[in-house]
């Protein structure tokens, strides 16, 4: 494994301090991206969850995202209440200073500080997801329910197959 422990261990402790009961596990071929998640655990692309960080007019915002969709931003402003223009996708960096996680390993749980979370209605298609756990080879899995109850997130549709405008 490429990664140290430290991003799952912390993960395990926010997963525990929010009644998720899960293990953390590690997969030798990686899990960066949704595809090599869903590959990984041979599961369904869509019970992968992406945690994407963007801004909104500066706001830390987390969004939930099933791994065969795509977060549509237009709706995401409008419930976020700011201006396309003012929701802006993270950079790499600003996801590592904003979370403590390199992209392609951010948690849905324990996030650092204030944070605005909404989770894409496209989720509840599925009773069991897995979202990343600390590090880019790191997954855990639970109850979707379990996951939006224990984040706070906000269900809401913002998100759009793939390829669709």
């Amino acid at each position: 494994m490429s990664e140290s422990s430290e991003g799952p261990e912390r993960v395990a402790e926010a997963l525990r301090g929010c009644g998720i009961e899960a293990p953390v596990e590690r997969f030798e071929d990686g899990t960066a991206t949704a595809v090599d998640a869903a590959n990984a655990l041979g599961c369904e692309l869509g019970q992968i969850v992406k945690t994407l960080i963007l801004l909104a007019d500066g706001r830390p915002t987390a969004v939930l995202v099933a791994g065969d969709r795509q977060a549509d931003t237009a709706a995401l402003a409008r419930l976020l209440g700011v201006s396309r223009k003012r929701l802006k996708m993270a950079t790499a960096e600003q996801v590592l200073e904003l979370t403590g996680y390199r992209v392609g390993g951010v948690p849905p749980v324990g996030l650092p500080g204030e944070w605005d979370l909404i989770a894409d209605d496209s989720l509840a298609r599925f009773q069991q997801v897995w979202a990343a756990a600390g590090a880019s080879d790191a997954l855990f899995g639970t109850g979707t329910d379990t996951l939006v109850a224990a984040t706070g997130a906000q269900w809401a549709a913002i998100s759009r197959t793939r390829g669709q405008e």
